[in-house]
This record gives C-alpha cells, sequence and structure tokens, in this order.
C-alpha cells in the first residue's frame, strides 16, 4: 500500500513536470504565430518604397519602435502597432492612479477592482490605436520615394482599412499575451516584444560580419563590439538581480509573552526597469521623426540645429539622453512604489524595521533607502544606454545592438527563467510533502 502511494506522488511530479513542458510549447507557438503575422502587409501597400523609406528613417523614433515591433513596422504589416498602444495605457493608467482616488480606491480593493482597472486600460488601448491607426494611413499616403508612391490605392477605403486591422491586430496581441500569461511561461506582453528584438537581432550580427568583410568595420573593432555586448550583458545581469533586503519583524506571542519573527522587503537596485530609456527616447528621436515626414527645408536653422545637436551620438543629444533616463527613473520608481502605503500596511500588521518607529518614520527612511537605490539605478541605466548609443552612431552599427534592446532581452528572459525555476521548485516541494506525509502513515 505505501509502495503504491509513492508510485502516486513520483507520478504526480512527473505530471507536474508535463505541465512545465506543455507551458513551454505552448509559449514558442504562440510567438510563432506573432511572428508569421509580423509579415503580412497590410492590404493596399506598396512593400518597395516602404523599405526604401524606412531605411531612410532608422535613426528616429521609426527606428525604435520597428525594434520593439521585430520589423513589422518597417515592413508595415499588421502587427505594426504591436502592443505598444496597451503599454502607452498601461502607463498612463499608472499615472492616474496617483492622481484619482477612485482609480486608486479600485486597485486596492482586490480582484475586483483590479479587472475593472484592466478593462479601462483595454478601452484606452483601443482609442490610442485607433488614433495611430488613423495616423499611420494618413502618414502613408503622403509618403514616395523614386519607385513610386507607398499606398497604391490611397482614399477612405484605405483608411479605414487599415485602422481596423491595426486596432483589431492590437488587441489580438493583448489577447495572445493573457494567453500566454496564464497557458504559457512568463509574462505574455514581454514576450512578444522579446521575441521581436531577439528575432532581428540575427540579422543585425549579420549586418555588422557583412561591414567588415566589406572592410568598413575592422575585425578588431568587431570583436570589441562583440566582447563589449557580453560585458553589457553580464553588467545588467548583475544590477537587475541586485537587491536591497530591509529587515521586517513581527510580533508573535507565545506563552504570554512575545518573540519576534522576521522576513525581508526586497527592493530592487532598478525599480523602474526599461521605462525611463523607452520615454527618454521617445522625447529625443519625436523631433528628428516630425521634421523629417514635415516640409520644413533642409535650409531650414531648426532643422540644421536639431540634425547637429540631437542626432545619435552628438553631445548634447547624450547630456539629454542621460538626464532624462535619471528623471524618468526617479519618476517612474516614485509611481510604482509607494512609501507610504508600504509604511501602514507593515504597521496594519505589526511589521517594523528595527530601529525604525512605525508610520512616517518608516516612510521617511524607505523614501531615503529608495532613493539612494534609485539614484544609483538610474545611473547605471544612463551608463548602458549611453555607451551603445555612441557606438552606434559613430561606427553606424545595427540599431538592435542597442543598450534598450539589450535591457528588455535580458530583463524578460531572467523573469522567463524565474517563473520557470520557481514551477520546479514549487513542485519538487509538493512531491516531498507528499512523501513526507506517506511515510508518516
Amino acid at each position: 500500500m505505501k509502495f503504491s502511494k509513492a508510485n502516486t506522488a513520483v507520478g504526480g511530479y512527473a505530471e507536474k513536470t508535463q505541465e512545465l513542458r506543455q507551458r513551454i510549447i505552448f509559449t514558442i507557438l504562440a510567438l510563432v504565430v506573432y511572428r508569421i503575422g509580423t509579415y503580412i502587409p497590410l492590404p493596399g501597400i506598396n512593400p518597395i518604397v516602404l523599405k526604401q523609406i524606412s531605411a531612410q528613417n532608422q535613426g528616429g523614433i521609426l527606428g525604435m519602435l520597428n525594434m520593439f515591433s521585430g520589423g513589422a513596422l518597417g515592413r508595415m504589416t499588421i502587427f505594426a502597432l504591436n502592443v505598444m498602444p496597451y503599454i502607452t495605457a498601461s502607463i498612463i493608467m499608472q499615472m492616474l492612479a496617483t492622481t484619482s482616488k477612485n482609480l486608486e480606491e479600485l486597485k486596492k480593493s482586490g480582484t475586483s477592482g483590479r479587472t475593472k482597472v484592466n478593462q479601462y486600460t483595454r478601452y484606452l488601448t483601443v482609442v490610442l490605436a485607433l488614433f495611430q491607426g488613423f495616423g499611420i494611413a494618413i502618414g502613408l499616403e503622403s509618403l514616395s520615394s523614386s519607385a513610386g508612391s507607398a499606398v497604391m490605392y490611397s482614399g477612405f477605403f484605405f483608411r479605414l482599412t487599415t485602422v481596423i486591422t491595426l486596432t483589431g491586430s492590437t488587441m489580438f496581441l493583448i489577447w495572445l499575451g493573457e494567453q500566454i500569461t496564464g497557458r504559457g511561461l512568463g509574462n505574455g506582453i514581454s514576450l512578444i516584444i522579446f521575441a521581436g528584438i531577439v528575432a532581428e537581432l540575427p540579422g543585425a550580427f549579420v549586418s555588422t560580419f557583412e561591414l567588415g568583410r566589406t572592410g568598413v568595420l575592422s575585425t578588431g573593432l568587431i570583436l570589441s563590439v562583440i566582447i563589449a555586448v557580453i560585458g553589457l550583458i553580464a553588467l545588467i545581469v548583475i544590477m537587475e538581480r541586485s537587491l536591497r533586503n530591509l529587515i521586517i519583524q513581527y510580533p508573535k506571542r507565545q506563552a504570554g509573552a512575545y518573540s519576534g519573527e522576521s522576513s525581508y522587503l526586497p527592493l530592487k537596485l532598478n525599480t523602474a526597469g526599461v521605462i525611463p530609456p523607452i520615454f527618454a527616447s521617445s522625447i529625443l528621436l519625436f523631433p528628428i521623426t516630425i521634421l523629417s515626414f514635415g516640409e520644413v527645408g533642409s535650409d531650414s536653422t531648426l532643422v540644421s540645429f536639431v540634425t547637429t545637436n540631437l542626432a545619435h551620438g552628438k553631445p548634447l543629444f547624450m547630456v539629454l539622453y542621460s538626464a532624462l533616463i535619471i528623471f524618468f527613473g526617479f519618476f517612474y520608481t516614485a509611481i510604482v512604489f509607494n512609501s507610504k502605503d508600504t509604511a501602514d500596511y507593515l504597521k496594519r500588521f505589526g511589521g517594523y524595521i528595527p530601529g525604525i518607529r512605525p508610520g512616517a518614520a518608516t516612510a521617511q527612511y524607505l523614501d531615503n533607502v529608495l532613493t539612494r537605490l534609485t539614484l544609483y539605478g538610474t545611473l547605471y541605466l544612463a551608463l548602458v544606454c549611453v555607451i551603445p548609443e555612441f557606438v552606434i552612431a559613430k561606427y553606424s552599427l545595427p540599431f538592435y545592438l542597442g543598450g534598450t534592446s539589450l535591457l528588455i532581452v535580458v530583463n524578460v528572459a531572467i523573469d522567463t527563467m524565474t517563473q520557470a525555476q520557481t514551477h520546479l521548485i514549487s513542485h519538487r516541494y509538493e512531491s516531498i510533502m507528499k512523501k513526507t506525509k506517506i511515510k508518516s502513515r
């Protein structure tokens, strides 16, 4: 009888392992579906013209968005918007939650409240996708090159089909991301962006090696770039896994006396993640993008100033880029981590930091610790993002080898691996507990 129960425990562990394997397979298949969609073009466009125009605007915000979409924007496919409207909507909702008491109460009201906030986020995503889709349709109709117009049949029907296709595709990707999160492994939205960047990385390395073959780049420089990329990846892994664990003491009553139980409050060195570089890049590259599509003369003072000082690798661009990364790092950290709410939560459940009074003093202490951590974290982000920008601009390397893309790839990879390890550990723990119960009987 005991033997059959032990076999049942081992079989349960094998079943759980099989579940993890199925989750991995489902995630891979879902990402394959996404990648297929990045090659299905919008109806009514001229791909040859778009390829020429995309090559001319790789230095602007379109190059960055094309990187996040896995090349779908440059090819102007049905997934051109990718999940960027949803990410923008999520950030806007997080900002609104800090100023709106109703949204803040909804976020704190449990599962039902968070469900409503997610629903509002989807509504806002649809609105943003409609506006962005319409802007893309209008922009496509105005584009042309030596090969002709980017749109073969412009007009109301083209605009309508473009807006509906891009908006519907964005909502499909959100649904696909939720399916990956629920039935697959890792965060679905993050994995979609991750898949787009990783899929284009081989092409970026091939382009770099081609530059070396033609003599544009020396062999030593290419080896230095490879070593630098590996070094940046190692630095990102170390910094992203760095935590400051604050000891939290909880009183426990035993036989009329109190004995303490301690736990930890982990604070990340980089709480803001990859949001600061994305925001900073968007703001700085926006003027170049607007001027490249506008009708301002190339001899204009404004155009001359922007192209001279706000291009990749220029001193003013580097200074502003670093400053904006630091600013958005502090700004977004203040949004996602509320020291007062954390201090109130600890006080409500009897927790306290040794040597710090509960309540306002704890909130002030958390603010001070988080400020120091954020300073180091934003300086690290600025270093990781600025150095590749300078090298890319100086040696005309592919945009995909930038610090922002490496940050996203490494962060998502770490998160996915952590979830896989959590699955394995939990399954082993369950099997051990079952075996212990069997032996106790």
